[in-house]
């Protein structure tokens, strides 16, 4: 009967302490608007149709972005190659005059190379390759064999023998090529190599040929449809020169 008692003693202490909890409403905070005034501004989406890097998507925003005033909102989405611009009409509009005249085609050339071996006025052999190159890219055009050489060897614990541990070189002809296009004609840069083992080091027991190695790099403005000599080469050890020369013609 005392603790009963003294239960409900304590019971109404807290009561006279006790503080109400009032019922609290928790509200999000409304999502952003795109646009800072809907009333005048509105969202468009750009899509870019010949943006085949991200480099080119890339450039074409950051002109637009210089090009806009500072308070329109815009986002590039790479992965969907698209502009979304926030802007009135006549922001609008000149975004989309702006990518009207960036978001072009690229043109496509064919690179003709002719690698000729000479021995003065005669041609002892010659050979053609052509290469499909777009404007503001890279192309890379290799021919020829891979060539083991031995970069170490081993004995396995209880094996019987050597094992020996090979690297392959890339021996033939390598071209990597790129062209742009410029108010004045197309500008070339290439680098052609040309590799081979030498027939001296070919039968080497020891898998350690002797590559040699002939390489041209520069470049050049190019006319189309007329011939221009890169470089003409003399070859060690012999009487012939290696005259490289390229070709440009645009294609439809």
């Amino acid at each position: 009967m005392k603790y009963a008692t003294l239960a409900v003693a304590f019971a109404a202490a807290l009561s006279v302490y006790a503080v109400p909890v009032q019922a609290q409403t928790i509200t999000s905070a409304p999502p952003p608007r795109p646009c800072a005034n809907t009333s005048t501004e509105n969202v468009h989406s750009f899509v870019l149709k010949n943006a085949s890097q991200a480099s080119d998507a890339n450039e074409m925003y950051t002109a637009l972005r210089n090009m806009l005033q500072p308070d329109n909102r815009s986002y590039l989405v790479a992965s969907e190659n698209t502009i979304f611009v926030c802007g009135t009409p006549d922001q609008i509009a000149l975004a989309q005059k702006m990518l009207n005249e960036m978001d072009k085609p690229k043109k496509t050339y064919r690179l003709s190379y002719d690698v000729a071996e000479m021995e003065g006025t005669r041609k002892i052999n010659s050979q053609r390759y052509s290469i499909v190159a777009i404007a503001g890219q890279t192309t890379t055009l290799k021919q020829g064999s891979k060539v083991p050489v031995a970069t170490g060897s081993y004995s396995a614990s209880g094996a019987v023998g050597v094992q020996t541990q090979f690297t392959y070189v890339d021996v033939g002809m390598n071209f990597i090529v790129s062209v742009d296009e410029l108010a004045n004609g197309v500008r070339l840069s290439s680098s052609v190599e040309q590799s081979s083992v030498a027939e001296d080091a070919a039968s080497n027991s020891l898998h350690q040929p002797v590559i040699r190695q002939t390489s041209l790099k520069g470049s050049s403005f190019l006319t189309p449809g007329k011939p221009m000599m890169l470089g003409s080469v003399d070859l060690p050890g012999s009487a012939h020169r290696l005259d490289i020369q390229v070709t440009l013609d645009p294609l439809p």
